[in-house]
């Protein structure tokens, strides 16, 4: 019987592996975006001292010398921000970015990279190479910490704002699921984009550890949006934000759980605005 469950368990697993891992070719963003009449292009950045090369679409239309970088939690793809880069008001008045992180989409996919500094260390090297200016980072779920760590990294972020961001060490929920990526008679069942994402949640809470103490070195303004029933990222890890942030400014988001970014970015996009209008008064 154990046997037939995990024969049941492994096809289940591989019949859906492609739908599962959250990410679309080239040529099929290409055709969506000229369906939608919408100029776009892609570009892969070359990080030569890991060997590895980062997807970047971006969206340049707009008329402001600004730049929004977009970062997704796990698992994901750049894909995740695709309304953001299709949005008319956002895409007609700023630049858009959307980066496929280390290990998903089509930047060195299935090769983990679970140092949140490392991550940083490479969005930063995209946002050089890319010759970005004045930039805000988008980061939701794991994709938060990396975007609010940036401005350690970089002088050329400007802001950050965190969608449902796991940032809390403290209040890590523990997703059991993950437990099936580390057990080697399992492993090998479970989708690739979903083993990248059980090795981050794994030393997840560690690596929000080791990094918590530079949170004072952040001297940007900071957005961390919420929603009031998330399941996944508690809502508590706002009050953590507010604890180690000296410019944060909280928005929950009441009766809504961890999906708010990518299912709901008519409710995102208003702040993202409003942060924009923000950084231009100051400058």
């Amino acid at each position: 019987m154990r046997l037939l469950f995990f024969f049941l368990l492994g096809l289940l697993f591989l019949s859906s592996c492609k739908s599962l891992q959250y990410r679309l070719p080239d040529e099929a963003i290409y055709s969506a975006f000229a369906k939608a009449d919408i100029p776009t292009s892609i570009s892969y950045v070359e990080i030569d001292s890991l060997d590895l090369k980062v997807r970047v679409q971006s969206v340049t239309q707009g008329i402001e010398d600004y730049n929004l970088v977009f970062l997704h939690g796990s698992p994901s793809s750049l894909t995740a921000w695709q309304a953001y880069l299709k949005d008319s008001t956002l895409r007609h008045t700023v630049k858009l970015h959307a980066i496929d992180r280390p290990g998903y989409g089509y930047s060195n996919f299935g090769k983990q990279m679970i140092s949140i500094d490392t991550q940083t260390k490479v969005i930063s090297e995209v946002i050089n190479q890319l010759n970005l200016k004045n930039v805000i980072a988008i980061g939701t779920s794991y994709g938060g910490p990396v975007a609010a760590r940036l401005p350690i990294e970089n002088d050329h972020i400007k802001a950050v704002v965190m969608v449902s961001p796991a940032i809390d060490p403290d209040n890590e929920k523990r997703v059991w699921q993950s437990d099936f990526t580390q057990w080697w008679l399992t492993r090998w069942l479970v989708p690739t984009g979903y083993r990248v994402a059980g090795d981050e949640k794994t030393v997840h809470a560690q690596e929000l550890a080791a990094i918590e103490k530079d949170w004072s070195q952040v001297n940007v303004p900071v957005m961390h949006i919420h929603g009031d029933r998330d399941e996944l990222v508690p809502f508590i890890n706002v009050a953590y934000s507010q604890s180690v942030f000296s410019n944060v400014e909280v928005v929950p988001i009441s009766g809504l759980g961890h999906e708010i970014a990518w299912a709901r970015p008519e409710l995102v996009i208003p702040y993202l605005l409003e942060m924009i209008k923000k950084i231009k008064q100051t400058q």
